[in-house]
């Protein structure tokens, strides 16, 4: 059976944390999705200054949080393209792959005001309807024409990577804000200390 409708996760999740996982079963139910891809990317072209941790140990820590769930998957092309991750180039493949699939993209409410700015954005706003995450206390602001959009009514979580990363250099736990095995994964090969 072929996907009808496809969920694109994309980030560095650098690591995944609990509020990716709730994220992802959302709009899996919310917008009836056959199938969510996680694509971590090599690099954020919003964030150039800040180097990932190596993709090897991301994609492993994924792999741990997602066992099991098989609506999920992972699919690494954009570390293996490496440089600037760029959605257009994402969005044109999985055009290609699922050619009458309609794609689901979903973006953080921060992002809203500057998705006009991103690489080939009318080929993005053809190709994708984006699902915005809301953020906790945002409120809703449609998305600019000619881009179609979706909010997510789900659960508003706030919890990030840079919360996770900044915990462990302060020596607190991060117990309950990722999964329990990648926790004993960061704790074990002393990651973002």
């Amino acid at each position: 059976m072929t996907a009808r409708r496809i969920g694109l996760f994309g980030g560095s999740f650098d690591p995944v944390h609990a509020g990716h996982l709730i994220l992802a079963q959302t709009a899996y139910e919310e917008l009836s999705l056959d199938r969510l891809y996680f694509l971590p990317a090599a690099q954020s072209p919003f964030k150039p200054d800040r180097q990932p941790s190596p993709s090897a140990a991301r994609l492993r820590l994924l792999r741990m949080a997602l066992a099991g769930q098989p609506a999920f998957e992972i699919d690494d092309q954009e570390i293996h393209r490496g440089g600037l991750s760029f959605t257009i180039d994402t969005a044109q493949d999985y055009g290609r792959r699922f050619p009458s699939a309609e794609l689901f993209y979903l973006i953080g409410a921060d992002h809203v005001q500057l998705l006009p700015k991103w690489r080939s954005a009318s080929d993005l706003a053809r190709l994708l309807t984006f699902v915005i995450v809301p953020r906790p206390g945002a409120t809703p602001t449609p998305l600019p024409a000619p881009f179609r959009s979706k909010w997510l009514h789900g659960f508003s979580v706030g919890i990030s990577s840079s919360l996770i990363r900044e915990r462990i250099r302060g020596g607190l736990s991060i117990d309950y804000l990722v999964p329990p095995g990648v926790a004993e994964a960061i704790r074990l090969d002393s990651m973002y200390s």
